[in-house]
């Protein structure tokens, strides 16, 4: 099994198959799990790779056990990315990866997942934030101890992926019964094994010296080094903010989810082997997602999931008093969106695609013929339709984010 060094970079529908796919919705965080679902149907060695070095939670909820059929209740997954370099990004990104400073969680995105009818939300946390964090277990049995601020990205270095767990359950009220880390080389390589993902670069194109971009306004298909260039980005966009990056991620992910929902990335057999393979060779999991079973009950309980009810959130925050280049939680704004997933309620997002100027929301282009573009493939016809609007919870303004039916590009820097 493929595994990154530890160096880092600084920031400078119906069917088995099918019903996996659509996990992969939430972006990186469900490809991690659910194309492992169809892997445990067809190959067998595909559980002993991702059950490799697989790592406790400490005070997880208690799972259903492993059955057929879609997993029974609500669930959350937590997937962090972490600023890893492999061999790869060793290699293009040089002196950036050699430092001492650990190995960091930049991404942190909470995938929650209701009871039937499901709502899919995921909700990405700042890397700047700063919150109170529990005292943890560490792997080797040792503890580490509480903090009452602390910046969000360094919790994994100090206590591993289950106090990053422990840390956003404290923040969300949401346990988190799953979980999974990818480096750099692993977004790279999943990136490569769909045969890319297309974004939309805004007017003004991007330019950052930072990562090394200086692309021109449109559409671009991204692979390999380009597309961590792309996620990686923060100067070129918006406000220049880690916040405006989020945006520009989910912009990547969603374009990513509806291409793999797409009748071509479905029906296309040895790209479904290859994503699950690729996945399962750069994902070190939670010990709850080893069990190829239980893989695909997650994955079928995404059956049929309306794409506005798919939707990718950032967690609200205000300015650190104490250091304006950080950011605190801002508890109000948050507490109706916790509210909606414990109840699980759909939510009305009434911010903007991003508030930050991350990226801007695209018009639907038309098709040659003059007609409005068909739905994407993604979203059945026989998919339950979504609530009425008044079974929503109503966000505050101060909660960017889209769905799955919206189309962004990149903001150009302010």
């Amino acid at each position: 099994m493929k595994r990154p060094v530890a160096r880092h970079a600084p920031d400078g529908a119906g069917s088995p198959t099918r019903s996996v796919l659509r996990m992969l919705g939430v972006g990186a965080a469900v490809l991690t799990v659910a194309v492992l679902g169809v892997g445990a149907f067809l190959v067998s060695d595909l559980a002993a790779r991702v059950g490799e070095d697989a790592v406790p939670l400490e005070d997880a909820p208690s799972v259903a056990p492993p059955a057929l059929g879609a997993y029974p209740d609500a669930f959350a997954i937590l997937l962090v990315g972490t600023d890893e370099c492999g061999p790869v990004s060793t290699q293009m990104l040089g002196e950036r990866c050699e430092t001492e400073d650990g190995i960091r969680n930049d991404v942190n995105l909470l995938v929650n997942v209701s009871a039937a009818p499901r709502k899919v939300t995921v909700v990405s946390f700042p890397r700047d934030l700063m919150t109170e964090v529990p005292a943890c277990t560490r792997e080797d049995g040792s503890t580490a101890p509480a903090a009452r601020k602390q910046q969000i990205n360094s919790v994994f270095r100090e206590a591993g992926i289950s106090c990053v767990a422990k840390t956003v359950t404290a923040l969300s009220g949401v346990e988190i019964g799953f979980a999974a880390k990818l480096s750099f080389d692993g977004v790279m390589e999943i990136t490569d094994a769909v045969g890319g993902v297309e974004v939309c670069i805004g007017e003004g194109g991007l330019r950052d010296r930072e990562t090394g971009l200086d692309w021109p306004a449109g559409l671009r298909t991204v692979e390999g080094y380009e597309a961590l260039q792309f996620l990686r980005t923060r100067k070129s966009i918006g406000d220049g903010s880690d916040l405006a990056r989020i945006s520009n991620q989910q912009q990547y992910m969603a374009r990513l989810a509806r291409k793999v929902l797409s009748s071509e990335t479905l029906s296309d057999v040895p790209t479904v082997m290859r994503l699950a393979y690729t996945i399962a060779d750069n994902i070190v999991p939670s010990d709850s997602l080893t069990d190829p079973v239980r893989l695909a009950q997650l994955a079928l309980a995404l059956n049929d999931v309306p794409f506005d009810d798919f939707v990718f959130l950032q967690y609200p925050t205000l300015d650190d008093p104490a250091d304006r280049s950080r950011v605190v939680p801002n508890r109000d704004a948050a507490a109706p969106l916790w509210a909606a997933l414990a109840a699980g309620r759909s939510v009305e997002i009434t911010g903007e695609a991003s508030n930050h100027g991350g990226v801007v929301e695209q018009e639907p282009v038309p098709s040659p013929s003059g007609e409005p573009a068909p739905e994407p493939s993604g979203a059945p016809s026989s998919a339950p339709p979504s609530p009425a609007p008044t079974d929503r919870e109503t966000l505050s303004p101060e909660i960017s984010g889209i769905d799955l039916n919206q189309q962004t590009c990149s903001g150009s820097r302010r």
